[in-house]
């Protein structure tokens, strides 16, 4: 009886092996086939199933044929739950996830998909920082904009900095969702999906942020070319801003060997209460670092955001919301981070913010970035230089 269950037991094993491998080369061949046809597998469809298998899950099964395959695993390993794993496969519900049920259900859901890698003060999955693509006549409606919005503070005359880059522009700032606005500036306009205008947007904060490093002796390029316009005149769609702007910043890189840093500039979606703090009685906007999850230099990437947040934590308490890595069906997942260990993307303030806030908090970046990187550059200029 037992050799009975033993055989029948081995078979079963020897029938799974074989149906999966049976199904990974079907859905190849498939994909191939389909490569020209107007529908076909994307290869974001692909991922998503290959992402199924996991190193360990194919340890197991290569360990129905020699045993010593399972010995390679960690104890706590070595035992498989194939009826949970299974059912994960083809349902795509893990039952220790419970986003992965709810986020194809309820509208929205997905972008808590978002991963938090370090969070602010107040910073949760119920207030992750997201994008809310605007609807097409949303972009191409006029709007009037509250011009009174931009007017700067007054601030005394600032000192001349005590180093500088020498007249290297090495800082390029630029924004990919170049219309992302804020409803303060636009008069009339209440919803949040219409904060959104072709010249008083995120441009204005990168400008400040600019003007705001060459006081701080940093040579920075401030691209306000409006991608999201190039979309509309090209019949593009909302999601290929990014391969608009990639173009624009590989050339920006080929023609300026001193570019260092890249810094793409967006708006959160989210309401005032999550993106606002006051520092020594002043309302400031907070940002947010976005990573993509799917870049080849996200660890350096990473690295450099996770010091300016300490930095900004330190100096400005509250000012960020923390750094959030995004991948995977619905995002970009690479967001120009690939051209550089340098990338950085951030979110400067809501829909809610004003102009003044924003101000203030491009100051306030400019301020620890400054700090930063005269720092890096001093640890740079003190290390040996490489060999030819």
């Amino acid at each position: 009886m037992n050799m009975m269950v033993t055989v029948h037991g081995t078979s079963i094993k020897k029938w799974l092996v074989f149906i999966l491998f049976t199904f990974m080369g079907t859905l190849t061949v498939v994909a191939t086939m389909t490569a020209t046809s107007t529908y076909r597998l994307s290869s974001s469809s692909v991922h998503e199933v290959a992402n199924q298998f996991s190193t360990e899950s194919l340890v197991h099964l290569l360990s129905f044929e020699n045993v010593y395959f399972r010995q390679t695993l960690p104890k706590d390993k070595q035992q498989f739950p194939y009826s949970q794993y299974f059912f994960q496969m083809t349902t795509s519900v893990n039952l220790n996830d419970p986003r992965s049920l709810l986020g194809r259900e309820l509208p929205g859901f997905s972008l808590y998909d978002s991963e938090i890698i370090l969070a602010g003060e107040g910073t949760d999955f119920t207030n992750i920082p997201y994008e809310s693509p605007p609807p097409l006549e949303v972009l191409l409606a006029e709007r009037e904009a509250a011009q009174e919005q931009l007017h700067e503070e007054e601030a005394p005359p600032a000192p001349a900095p005590s180093q500088t880059t020498g007249g290297k522009k090495v800082v390029y700032i630029y924004h990919t969702h170049t219309q992302e606005s804020y409803l303060p500036a636009l008069k009339g306009v209440t919803n949040p999906n219409f904060a959104h205008h072709p010249t008083v947007n995120v441009t204005k904060v990168g400008k400040k942020l600019g003007e705001e490093l060459e006081k701080r002796g940093i040579g920075t390029v401030v691209d306000t070319t409006d991608f999201i316009g190039k979309l509309l005149k090209n019949n593009m769609e909302y999601y290929q801003a990014y391969d608009m702007s990639r173009k624009t910043v590989v050339e920006a890189m080929a023609n300026n060997r001193d570019v260092q840093y890249l810094i793409d500039i967006h708006r959160d979606s989210r309401r005032r209460n999550d993106t606002t703090v006051t520092i020594n009685g002043v309302d400031y906007a907070r940002v947010s670092f976005i990573i993509g999850g799917e870049n080849a230099k996200y660890e350096k990437n990473l690295q450099l955001v996770t010091k300016l947040h300490e930095m900004l934590e330190k100096k400005y308490p509250g000012l960020s919301r923390g750094t959030f890595e995004k991948k995977g069906v619905g995002t970009n997942g690479k967001f120009n981070q690939d051209l550089s260990e340098n990338a950085i993307l951030i979110e400067f303030g809501g829909v809610d913010n004003t102009f003044q806030e924003l101000y203030r908090t491009a100051a306030a970046v400019a301020d620890v970035f400054s700090e930063y990187y005269w720092q890096a550059e001093k640890v740079n200029a003190t290390q040996p230089a490489e060999k030819k």
